[in-house]
């Protein structure tokens, strides 16, 4: 069967990001459990959970990062304060400030609440003040003074009638104010550290507050008196009760006492009996032995915690800006959504149909997203900064290597797309920094090291085989091979398609290529003027491609070594090579954060995407060759969508279309339909098209006449076109008497005011005047010499006259002095007047 001709490709456009959208602060979800909304710098940013899509960003005009935001509890008012000392108060659903006015504060708003009834915003400041505005009224009801320090925490009593609120502040104390007096009634003092939550009984009788002193106080409401002070052993910075009204018994809640759940430095969520002090459950840390609990761990602690009754959830946030999002009554983890990527150092497609990234970022831990949902499944296991990835031709399989000096072997379950670590190599004496799967079978992995030496790991056909059993503890790997490869850092290594070669390249700015059974040394490409980022083997030819720090991109050829061709045009550091179009196309990604799609054969950059804002480490593409996935040091992922065959249907659809125009536009003047044929034309936004129209009207009888009737009928955005079209058309003698006669009609036809209203107007008149007026010199200057041939016409019909008389007068002379010789007179005659025509 004969093989399908290559399409080779031309552009590619962004088919979805994943950016960052919570670089920290305060997180809340609205009521219903539907949107979340998230500080990120400048913004609000508002995400969809279904989709954890980012739907809505809010932003200050003033470019002032936002301190604090709150939103009110019917989900219709949105304010935010910023470094500039203003609040601003949204419509959120519409993207609307409707009011801005100043905090009054003298230092920036360090926390925000509504009250129950959306009515009263509670604003505390830097300054150690606390204001109450009525942000239906619009202005201040209260400013209490007495706080020490930052007022951190701001809370109203549930119940509005009592008309109370709770603040802390860096004193440790927790002050009740009355509204009525605006005095403080009370202080609850029983914290060392810095209080961080308040939680209300639905009665509104007992208070639960947690701080950084590791206990949390339960606080009798009627009395003002501290009930029970629980030793929680971990710095707590939320405190949430457990409701009611639901059944809590898969979590060891078997009685109807008042229980609460803590979240802080541990990362993990705990549920306390709040009389007895008893932690009746204890949440697992993920990817950790449960004896390692007891050590808090800054990584993984969490910041906040919010339940969402509406949807049954329980939303917690972690330092690395991890938002988990829990089963209330089962605390299953459900949800994970990524606020932070960090740097990103690595990303591949994963999946047997490319439905998942594994991304490596500046952290011990990966991240797998599911692009249909940017659900992310973190994975745990190293214990520094993953460097890079890798994955099995399979998709289910990857490899990863770490700073720690261990490589690991990731298996995904394909019905679940859970992934579990399988496997672990250790050897490396420095960091891992590369990685490379084999490409026929999952048979063996290479990796290069900071140690200059390469190593074959061997797998086992076992290892991984029953993906749907749960890994308790991963198969410790040994190399097989080691080989001392470079003088330098390893910067890359790729395994060849038939699994025989090995391909290195390293900052000592040489290639090496290797065999794969006893990393004998095959040859050496020499070249490059620095070091070698990349190293890419065509899938088609016996071909390597390199990429490096000086700019260019080579092919060699695997038989000779030889450089086959150099690719100049990218003006930084080339990071990453990879073979797309079946080996006829290269596409890079430099440290500039351009991506450059080459065709081999001619040598030529077909097209430069710039999307990224920095160094672009990751760059892989999938099995259909339609997807590309990026990521950048910039915290950005993109997915890149081939767009080559939609352009060029698109491309076929517009001349189609075209073709149809004109043949439409040529039956309405041969119709004489002139002002459907001058719509038509002036649709096509085609100003040659529109003059051959204005040309074919002038041309009939009358069609100065026509010409006026078919203009007046027009829209005014038409008449506008053809304006804009007559200043091209003036510049040019051939075509200026139609340009002249359209504005003609326009001056006599419209009123200045109308004419005002034209977009473009005042470029229009501007670009108009100059060649107007040369046009008219030429005509002065032409009027000028018709008028001067005339005045010669004149003449020389009035020299022609008085030489005639001037004749007959002197042949009369002649004969009378010589009456016979009439003859010689006549001849005489003869030779004069040709003489007189000729001077004529």
């Amino acid at each position: 069967m004969a093989a399908t001709a290559i399409q080779f490709k031309t552009n590619y456009a962004v088919s979805s990001k994943i950016e960052p959208f919570y670089k920290g602060g305060k997180v809340q979800i609205n009521k219903d459990g539907t949107y979340m909304f998230c500080t990120c710098g400048t913004k609000v940013n508002v995400i969809d959970i279904r989709t954890g899509k980012v739907t809505k960003s809010i932003e200050q005009e003033d470019q002032e990062d936002i301190t604090c935001f709150s939103v009110s509890p019917d989900d219709e008012i949105l304010v935010t304060s910023s470094r500039a000392l203003l609040l601003k108060q949204w419509d959120w659903k519409e993207k609307m400030c409707t009011r801005t006015w100043k905090a009054i504060h003298t230092s920036p708003v360090a926390s925000m609440a509504f009250d129950s009834t959306s009515t009263l915003l509670a604003t505390g400041g830097c300054d150690s003040t606390i204001k109450i505005w009525d942000v239906i009224k619009q202005y201040c009801t209260h400013n209490l003074k007495g706080s020490s320090g930052v007022v951190h925490l701001v809370e109203f009593h549930p119940d509005i009638s009592r008309l109370q609120l709770f603040s802390s502040s860096m004193d440790y104390k927790v002050r009740l104010w009355n509204l009525n007096t605006s005095k403080c009634i009370m202080v609850l003092d029983a914290h060392y550290s810095a209080v961080t939550s308040l939680a209300f009984t639905s009665d509104g009788n007992t208070l639960v507050s947690s701080g950084r002193d590791k206990i949390c106080t339960v606080w009798d409401l009627k009395t003002y008196k501290s009930q029970r002070t629980v030793p929680v052993y971990e710095t707590v910075e939320a405190v949430m009760l457990l409701p009611e009204n639901e059944d809590f018994t898969a979590l060891g809640v078997t009685s109807k006492e008042l229980h609460f759940i803590t979240a802080g430095s541990k990362g993990i969520l705990r549920i306390w009996d709040a009389y007895s002090g008893r932690c009746v459950y204890s949440q697992c840390v993920p990817g950790k032995p449960k004896k390692e609990t007891e050590d808090d761990s800054d990584e993984q602690s969490l910041t906040h915690c919010m339940l969402v009754p509406a949807t049954r959830k329980l939303t917690t946030v972690t330092a690395e800006h991890n938002i988990l999002s829990y089963d209330l009554c089962t605390l299953k983890l459900e949800r994970q959504f990524v606020g932070y990527n960090d740097e990103v150092l690595d990303v591949k497609f994963l999946g047997p149909s490319d439905t998942h990234i594994v991304v490596a970022t500046n952290s011990p831990q990966l991240k797998v997203f599911e692009l249909a949902t940017l659900n992310c499944q973190i994975l745990y296991g190293h214990t520094d900064t993953v460097l890079a990835l890798d994955v099995f031709k399979q998709g289910t399989k990857f490899a990863s290597c770490s700073k720690d000096k261990t490589i690991r072997i990731w298996q995904m379950n394909k019905e679940t797309g859970e992934v579990n670590c399988v496997a672990q190599g250790l050897g490396h004496a420095h960091c891992v920094g590369i990685i490379s799967c084999s490409r026929l079978k999952e048979g063996f992995i290479v990796s290069g090291s900071q140690d200059c030496t390469l190593k074959l790991w061997a797998l086992t056909k076992s290892l991984g085989a029953n993906s749907s059993e749960k890994i308790t503890e991963p198969e410790v790997l040994r190399a097989d091979l080691t080989e001392k490869v470079h003088d330098k850092d390893i910067n890359s290594v790729v395994v060849s398609p038939n699994d025989k070669l090995v391909a290195t390249g390293s900052q000592d700015r040489t290639a090496k290529l290797w065999s794969a059974s006893d990393f004998s040394l095959v040859g050496v490409f020499r070249g490059h003027n620095r070091g070698i980022w990349s190293v890419q083997f065509s899938p088609m030819d016996q071909i390597l491609a390199t990429s490096s720090a000086d700019g260019t991109v080579k092919l060699w050829g695997l038989q000779d070594f030889n450089c086959l061709k150099t690719f100049e045009g990218h003006d930084a550091s080339v990071l990453k090579t990879i073979f797309v179009s079946r080996g006829t196309q290269l596409l890079t990604s430099g440290s500039d954060g351009l991506l450059k799609l080459w065709t081999i054969k001619t040598n030529e950059c077909v097209k430069t995407l710039d999307a990224h804002e920095d160094k672009v480490w990751g760059l892989h593409c999938n099995k259909k060759d339609d997807l590309v996935v990026t990521g950048a040091t910039d915290s950005c992922i993109i997915i890149w969508k081939d767009v080559t065959e939609i352009e060029l249907a698109e491309e076929q659809a517009k001349q189609e279309e075209q073709i149809l125009k004109h043949q439409e536009l040529s039956n309405l003047l041969h119709e004489k339909k002139y002002v459907k044929a001058l719509g038509l034309a002036i649709s096509l936004d085609q100003p040659q098209t529109v003059l051959t129209v204005i040309k074919a009207i002038l041309g009939e009888s009358n069609g100065q006449e026509r010409l006026e009737s078919t203009m007046l009928k027009l829209r005014q955005d038409q008449k506008e076109s053809v304006l804009k079209f007559c200043i091209m058309w003036n510049t040019n003698s051939k075509n200026c008497h139609e340009a002249q006669s359209i504005v003609q009609i326009l001056l006599r036809n419209e009123t200045p005011e109308q004419l005002l209203q034209y977009n473009g107007i005042k470029a229009a008149v501007e670009g108009l005047i100059p060649y107007t007026e040369r046009h008219f010199q030429r005509v002065n200057r032409l009027f000028q010499a018709s008028m001067f041939l005339d005045y010669m016409w004149q003449n020389m019909r009035l020299t022609e006259k008085s030489s005639d008389s001037d004749m007959q007068a002197e042949e009369m002379e002649l004969e009378s002095f010589f009456p016979m010789d009439k003859a010689a007179n006549r001849a005489k005659k003869a030779v004069i007047a040709p003489t007189h025509d000729c001077i004529q």
